[in-house]
């Protein structure tokens, strides 16, 4: 009989892969994650007793586990091939505990990439199961729980019910706050600059801008009085050059990818939270399926904190880079980058596992996600073995009444790395430099304009997501599998709130937060929790027991929290309104921001006398095709976005307008016409469309992308109709009472819903198709 050997993976997706790449003695089947963990139910530790842990079977995977207990005890040898980080040892861990599976029949193996070399490698080389990586993944899973499941009650109790404390999220919360209460305190000061335009004396011979930078070192004018003087002494004074510097700079490429910098920079570039960065690198990493390829793992291992590459992947960046940009573009020896200090290392950074599947190459294979977050990850791999690139920088000093005006200017002589891919920044680019002219020191000019304009400097900006993981990283705050839940946790928590791309905290975010400092001050202190993830890594190398690391915590902690139920007891702490500009339409008083099932909305604060309640709009880019309104987008009481003109609820009747659109408005206007232009709504890039019927470049709306639906699926949806009661059917026609069909495309809408392509056309648009719909098809959103 054949032996047959049990490859247990935690995703579907990752299974498929590895099996294209093992023989038929080997059955590969997924776990689907976490088979057991600490119940939800209760705190499942028991603190008084060494710490004892209650692990249980997830509730829903008695199948999953069921299945896998067979397959384990049929099998000669089982390899547990979960991630390879901490929490894949202790997936691995449990299932081996969970299943039953003797020593002698287990087998460890790890992939950082999921390539036919690395998997056979892999499965021919296993090991056992490293009870220190497990350990410290029981260590770090315990203090959660036990600070989660001990604050938390009391949160409830004192402030409000479903709140929540955690180790890192309340370190994270407290940096946003904190950083808002810089912005509060800070005060402005005054500062101006002076600028002058400049022009050969020879006309039409080159005219340039110069700024003022002082005398012989650079001075700051804080003041009129300053600028008036200088301004005054250089009106009538001659200039002339002092000196010209001409140097090439070298501009080094970035590191490859981190854990933290991949999410840094697909939200800059691709407008990616964290935890959709994660997702989609999941995918990537598990394996696509690629015409002519089969399933293919296309980037490795996406939770590390290194830059080491190995020397096949250089290897195979120098080839490409030789073959495809020549010898110029590469640097003559493998790049190699030094990880800051207290990293982990244990993995290679985040590269292609085949740097020749060229992102264009395998673009129809991939989804839009997917593609633009692989070609940003193979461009910056590729470009951080490529030339540092060159540029032609010139400094011209220009004097006058003993004051000396600066005008600089940077021009690409080489491209390099730049060819592939130029780091995203957070703030916005500096506005482009004219070049200069061909100045000669000593060389006489002529003043043409002096512009001196007052400045004030400006708080400092608020945290992104990608600079608030950037601070936790710099912190030492976290590690590369708690960023994106733990941004993604104080968003849900409501602790912080997201304007644009910034994130602010919440009236209900900060009580938590003094409470916190006030009671807890170790466990939001940022220097304890840095160290806190120092001691985990020692668990994880062998130098300290996981639970005598959570008896030197519990002890402080302890006291604390009897401490804090003590100083509280009978207190309640109430969460002030954050008050909007809003007026509401019946009493006149300021809006309210709440909270509700569907996330949070502006209600009057005169409940029960005043019952109103509306939506939050955000004012978005471009104006109302109809009347040339602001565009506001608005929020069902569902919770699902749409676009509607400033004017829909006007009093007025001469203004009142009724534009209203699922598609979302962009900055860009069209070419032809001018109006704004709107794009299908939805993950993923969408290209633009205009909606003016009157203009050559308007796209109907049969040719936007909507799902159509067919004959047969309208009978279906009539025939539902009807057998609907009466006044059922008039509740859903009332669209104020209803919240408009659709979420996002094809991702989150029910499967009748996508059979509606009125959920998706641009209603009330004069001349458009949306006119032309029939009647059933007109229940557009309404204004709430």
């Amino acid at each position: 009989m054949a032996k047959t050997n049990l490859v247990i993976v935690e995703s579907p997706a990752k299974a498929k892969t590895i099996t294209k790449y093992l023989g038929p003695g080997y059955q590969v089947k997924a776990s689907m994650g976490h088979v057991r963990d600490l119940p939800k139910s209760k705190l499942g530790v028991d603190v008084e007793h060494d710490f004892q842990v209650d692990y249980q079977p997830i509730k829903g995977k008695e199948e999953v586990i069921d299945d896998l207990m067979k397959a384990a005890k049929k099998s000669d040898k089982v390899f547990l091939a979960t991630d390879p980080d901490r929490e894949g040892e202790a997936i691995s861990w449990h299932l081996k505990e969970l299943l039953g599976i003797p020593d002698d029949k287990t087998y460890r193996v790890t992939f950082n990439e999921i390539t036919k070399k690395v998997v056979n490698d892999s499965i021919a080389n296993p090991r056992a199961i490293d009870q220190d990586l497990v350990d410290a993944q029981q260590a770090r899973r315990v203090l959660d729980r036990v600070v989660g499941y001990q604050i938390s009650p009391l949160l409830w109790k004192k402030i409000r019910r479903g709140l929540s404390a955690g180790r890192v999220q309340s370190v994270a919360t407290r940096l946003v706050a904190e950083r808002e209460d810089e912005i509060r305190a800070f005060k402005p000061e005054e500062y101006w600059s002076l600028d002058v335009d400049l022009e050969r004396v020879a006309p039409n011979t080159g005219k340039f801008k110069a700024a003022f930078h002082g005398r012989d070192k650079k001075m700051e004018l804080h003041s009129e009085d300053e600028v008036n003087a200088v301004a005054a002494a250089v009106r009538n004074a001659p200039f002339s050059v002092r000196g010209v510097k001409r140097q090439d700079k070298l501009r080094n490429p970035a590191p490859p990818f981190t854990t933290s910098t991949l999410q840094q920079e697909a939200s800059r570039k691709l407008n990616m939270t964290p935890r959709r960065t994660m997702s989609i690198a999941q995918q990537l990493y598990e394996g696509v399926d690629i015409a002519g390829e089969g399933t293919v793992g296309l980037i490795t291992y996406m939770r590390t904190d290194s830059l080491r590459l190995s020397d096949e992947a250089t290897a195979a960046a120098k080839d490409f880079i030789m073959g495809r940009y020549g010898k110029d573009y590469y640097p003559g020896k493998p790049r190699v980058y030094k990880a800051k200090a207290g990293a982990q290392d244990g993995h290679e950074a985040i590269r292609p596992s085949d740097v020749t599947l060229a992102p264009d190459d395998i673009k129809k294979d991939l989804t839009a996600e997917q593609y633009r977050l692989y070609k940003l990850i193979w461009s910056r791999f590729l470009a951080c073995q490529m030339s540092s690139a060159v540029f032609d920088s010139v400094t011209i000093d220009v004097e006058s009444a003993g004051y000396i005006f600066r005008a600089n200017h940077s021009a690409v002589k080489f491209s390099g790395y730049m060819a592939v891919y130029v780091e995203g920044r957070d703030e916005d680019d500096e506005a482009p430099q004219s070049p200069l002219p061909d100045l000669k020191e000593g060389e006489p000019l002529e003043l043409r304009d002096l512009r001196q304009e007052q400045h004030f400097t400006q708080p400092p900006a608020r945290y992104t997501e990608a600079t608030l993981i950037k601070a936790l990283e710099e912190k030492g705050i976290g590690r590369p599998s708690t960023y994106a839940p733990t941004v993604s946790t104080i968003l849900d928590r409501e602790y912080v709130v997201k304007e644009g791309k910034y994130l602010r905290t919440t009236p209900l975010g900060e009580v938590v937060t003094g409470l916190m400092k006030d009671k807890f001050p170790d466990i939001v202190d940022t220097a304890f929790t840095a160290h806190m993830e120092e001691q985990l890594d020692d668990v994880e190398h062998g130098k300290v027991a996981w639970k005598q690391l959570l008896g030197s915590f519990y002890g402080g902690f302890e006291q604390e929290l009897q401490q804090a139920e003590k100083d509280l007891d009978g207190e309640r702490i109430k969460v002030p309104d954050e008050v909007s500009d809003v007026i509401c339409p019946l009493c006149g008083r300021n809006l309210v921001f709440k909270s509700g099932r569907f996330g949070r909305f502006l209600a009057c604060p005169g409940w029960p006398d005043c019952p109103h309640t509306q939506p939050i709009v955000v004012e978005m880019p471009g104006k109302c095709p109809k009347c040339g309104g602001k565009i506001l987008k608005k929020t069902s009481k569902k919770g699902y976005a749409y676009y509607g003109c400033e004017h829909n609820a006007d009093k007025d009747e001469s203004r009142k307008c009724d534009f209203m659109t699922w598609d979302v408005p962009v900055k860009d206007n069209c070419p032809e016409c001018g109006q704004t232009l709107f794009k299908k709504s939805g993950r993923g890039f969408k290209k633009p469309f205009c909606v003016n019927p009157e203009c050559p470049n308007f796209l109907p709306e049969d040719q936007r992308g909507y799902q159509k639906k067919t004959a047969a699926q309208g009978a279906e949806s009539k025939e539902t109709d009807e057998k609907k009661p009466a006044a059922k059917q008039a509740a859903e026609k009332t669209p104020a009472k209803k919240a408009p069909a659709k979420k996002t495309p094809a991702a989150k809408k029910p499967a009748a819903a996508k059979k509606t392509p009125a959920a998706k056309k641009t209603p009330a648009v004069k001349k458009t198709a949306a006119t032309k719909k029939p009647a059933a098809k007109k229940a557009a959103p309404k204004a709430d």
